[in-house]
């Protein structure tokens, strides 16, 4: 590249891709249902961005078992990750071809650090390509049957309970005031404290929903009032990945 000249340019008079938003599994391997379209994208791309490299190299092999992963190029978005090296990869491998974002589970660029790579696309006038698959966040809030029209999500929340008691408190104004949905996750060995604290703050007519190992055979999801989960052993949910959702 010129040195006088911005990436922008560069890629711009160089014929250059489009990054493909890739969705992957929730359920660990389940390829069954993915689309045509994200079939194709695997089977015709060289380059990806992806959050875990082991998690895309196995879901890619089990896409189609004749692809030569050797023959393809990762960049991980692993943390503490050096952002010049991302970006030099995507400026000079947008060159050559499509690149490829995956996160671990579901779609690419929520609730993980693929939207940088798509800002950068933006920022560069370079095209992206989102295609239709598994959101466990989507999924979540079609099946609690809360508000669909009015929604958040947060992330993970507070990991200090005092703080994390202070958010949950704030949520709950945000249902009573507006019947906003709100959503969020956790990690899994902590899916009995989290749900431990929420059922000690709801005090009006919340409902808690969690949806545990979304679209996997032992998917469970449970909807209830405070006293509901009284019956509920809450045991079974330990390191097992689950959306939280309170609403009403």
């Amino acid at each position: 590249m010129n040195t006088n000249e911005t990436v922008e340019q560069h890629l711009k008079y160089n014929n250059v891709h489009s990054l493909i938003l890739i969705p992957t599994p929730i359920a660990e391997n389940k390829v069954d249902n993915i689309t045509l379209d994200v079939r194709n994208a695997i089977e015709n791309t060289l380059f990806f961005v992806v959050e875990n490299l082991r998690t895309a190299r196995r879901f890619i092999k089990a896409v189609n078992k004749s692809i030569d992963i050797d023959t393809l190029e990762f960049f991980e978005l692993s943390k503490g990750f050096d952002t010049k090296e991302l970006h030099a990869f995507l400026g000079s491998n947008f060159l050559r071809g499509n690149i490829g974002l995956m996160s671990e589970a579901g779609c690419p660029a929520i609730a993980d650090p693929g939207s940088l790579v798509v800002q950068w696309c933006h920022r560069h006038k370079i095209n992206v390509n989102p295609l239709v698959g598994p959101s466990s966040i989507i999924l979540s809030l079609m099946a609690s049957g809360f508000n669909g029209q009015n929604f958040a999500f947060h992330g993970y929340l507070p990991n200090k309970k005092p703080e994390l008691i202070t958010k949950i408190k704030w949520m709950q104004t945000q249902i009573q005031r507006t019947a906003e949905t709100q959503i969020f996750i956790e990690t899994p060995y902590r899916n009995r404290f989290m749900i431990e604290t929420i059922l000690s703050c709801i005090q009006g007519n919340e409902q808690l929903c969690v949806c545990i190992d979304l679209d996997a055979p032992t998917m469970q999801i449970i909807n209830l009032p405070k006293s509901g989960w009284n019956a509920i052993d809450l045991d079974q949910f330990h390191k097992r990945p689950a959306v939280f959702l309170l609403g009403k």
